[in-house]
């Protein structure tokens, strides 16, 4: 395939890439484009499990255990109080209580909390946003010894129910509320938040986490839950404390999350560890604890990113296809494949959260539309080259048949020389004029069809020699008006440019005299063909051919140069040709450097116009 005609498909092909990219990215925009991205990200959550650590956080359980020996929901605060009594020699970094304390109970219960919570430095205290857009907030008694109160709501997938990611604040009218892990992290660092629109600063610690919008939940951490290697955040009951009191030294220094982790509680949600296993809150909230401390923190790539990465590897498909075909292309959109699915996963290795839908429709509907491309594109070069080759063979024919003429005349007439020794002088002279006649035409024709080869395959040497224009104007005018008089056709030579050109003017005289035959042999007798030039600017100097004969449609225009092509009307004028003296001419103008133009109308002739470069 010529470079020039390769070309022609990039249009197309940029075209399907950005159509990939638009619908990938409209897909992956949807509900359903965002929970495959969510599944995905539970597999790259699950096959890129950060290396063990040394957790910050110890739960303070209520299990099974303590539920049953302090009475079940009514002795909660029971047991909670009993477990702080035991920290209190522990000095733990900080407390977060994930227990909702918004009513009062028996003055027993709520009196010997209150004490356990006056004796523990550093509390966190749950809240709870109500539907009707009111705290639940502890209670006064309880509120009055904690150093910060945090929410305890969580981000649930509504299709999976997977908690991926936590809200760092709500918001209820003028009330602003951090999250309850958020705040112990702050209390046990003994800092301020410091916000700005992409993170927060919490001491030394930059939080990444985009406001999105003030009235609402805004900003939203992901979890990097622990690996399955640590089996979870250390987890001691109250009623272990009760057994073994000196269990409360494993509490010293540590942040501490206190609340209920007995089944049946309904505080227990899915991770994307689970796999159908699920996770009570109170260590979900240590989870985000650990995240913060740690600084584990997942980013998600900016959209910018992904929508680049989406773009390139489509355009790579497109690339593919454009430059390669048959099974290295194959291989090469198979590596493109895997490529789509190894970017999300070295990018998690990284910590970077890529969406995984964008970039994989980007590439498989880059490669699938290129590759589609590539098939249309070798069908039609096929039926090119069928139709080249009926085209080639037809002109083949016709050679053949004409070749026959002047063979015949020349094997009858030596023939008649060698058979009578005895014939007239005159007869013998005219057969040998006959002869020589017919070689030359049958050499001429075989150099016509050489040298459509030899141009074709850039092999001809063409001379620079400088000849004179209106001389070779009238050189092809006085051949080619013995053509035009069978017919009744009158060649009008207007004006011509007295210039000269640099070339071969063999070449160029053929090329000139083809458009003169083809004219005469494509008009009706009694008309007129026109030959004229028109000075141009710098230069050049335009060269036209006229005539009034059967036209050709847009269409047919922009193929009449292919070699061995005929137009429909040219077929049925019942005239011979082979269809490659148009190609000759073409490729002899290009080769002086200059251009070939076409203007016609069916039924009204065309105009040949042969933009050549002057003489120097």
């Amino acid at each position: 395939m010529r470079w020039r005609e390769k070309t022609r498909g990039i249009p197309a092909l940029v075209a399907l890439a950005i159509g990939s990219v638009a619908i990938s990215l409209l897909l992956s925009w949807t509900s359903l484009g965002r929970q495959f991205d969510n599944y995905a990200y539970d597999f790259f959550f699950r096959l890129e499990q950060p290396a063990p650590w040394q957790p910050g956080s110890v739960i303070l359980a209520i299990d099974e255990a303590t539920m049953a020996k302090y009475g079940g929901n009514n002795g909660i605060r029971g047991a909670l109080a009993a477990g702080l009594q035991h920290l209190a020699i522990a000095r733990p970094s900080s407390v977060a209580v994930d227990i909702i304390l918004g009513d009062a109970t028996t003055e027993e219960a709520d009196s010997q909390l209150e004490q356990a919570f006056a004796a523990t430095p550093n509390l966190v205290l749950a809240c709870y946003l109500l539907r009707d857009g009111t705290w639940s907030d502890p209670i006064p008694r309880f509120r009055a010894h904690a150093a910060a109160v945090g929410h305890v709501h969580a981000n649930f997938d509504k299709f999976d129910s997977v908690y991926r990611d936590a809200p760092l604040m709500k918001v209820s009218g003028h009330t602003r509320r951090w999250a309850l892990p958020l705040e112990a992290f702050r209390v046990s660092l003994g800092a301020q938040i410091v916000e700005s629109p992409d993170d927060l600063l919490v001491g030394q610690v930059r939080v990444p986490s985009t406001m999105h919008d003030e009235f609402t939940d805004g900003r939203t951490l992901r979890i990097r839950y622990p690996p399955v290697a640590m089996d979870g955040i250390p987890r001691i009951s109250v009623a272990e404390l009760d057994a073994h009191p000196e269990l409360a030294g494993r509490f010293t220094g540590k942040v501490v999350f206190a609340g209920v982790t007995a089944q049946g509680m309904g505080d227990r949600w899915v991770t994307p560890y689970s796999n159908a296993r699920d996770m009570p809150g109170i260590e979900m909230n240590a989870s985000v604890y650990e995240t913060l401390a740690q600084r584990r923190f997942l980013v998600d790539a900016s959209a910018g990113a992904v929508v680049a990465g989406c773009i390139l590897l489509a355009s790579a498909g497109g690339v593919i296809f454009f430059l390669g075909s048959g099974w290295l292309a194959n291989l090469a959109a198979l590596a493109l494949v895997l490529l789509t699915q190894a970017i999300p996963a070295l990018a998690f290795a990284q910590q970077v959260v890529w969406a995984w839908l964008p970039g994989t429709l980007a590439g498989l509907l880059g490669v699938a539309s290129a590759a589609t491309w590539r098939h249309f594109v070798v069908r039609r070069d096929l039926d090119r080259a069928e139709q080249e080759r009926g085209r080639y063979q037809k002109a083949m024919q016709f050679v053949t048949h004409e070749m026959k003429t002047p063979l015949t005349a020349i094997q009858g007439s030596s023939e008649l020389l060698g058979r009578y020794a005895q014939m007239p002088e005159a007869k013998r002279k005219q057969m040998a004029e006959l002869i020589n006649t017919e070689s030359k035409r049958l050499a001429k024709m075989i150099e016509t069809f050489l040298s459509a080869e030899r141009l074709s395959a850039g092999e001809m040497e063409m001379k620079q020699e400088r000849f004179s224009l209106p001389e070779l104007i009238d050189a092809c005018t006085m051949r080619a008006r013995v053509y035009a008089e069978r017919k009744q056709i009158v060649i009008e030579v207007g004006h011509i440019t007295v210039c000269d050109l640099t070339g071969d003017r063999e070449l160029m005289e053929y090329a000139i005299y083809n458009l003169m035959t083809n004219a005469i042999k494509y008009s009706p007798p009694a008309t007129t063909v026109r030959v004229f030039s028109e000075d141009e600017r710098g230069d050049r100097v335009r060269l036209s051919v006229a005539d009034e004969g059967i036209g050709m449609d847009k269409k047919e225009v922009g193929r009449i140069f292919e070699k061995f092509y005929r137009t429909r009307r040219a077929e049925q004028s019942g005239e011979q040709g082979t269809g490659i003296g148009l190609s000759i001419v073409e490729q002899i103008v290009t080769s002086h450097g200059g251009v070939i133009e076409v203007e016609s109308e069916p039924g009204k002739g065309s105009r040949f116009t042969l933009l050549l470069k002057r003489a120097k």
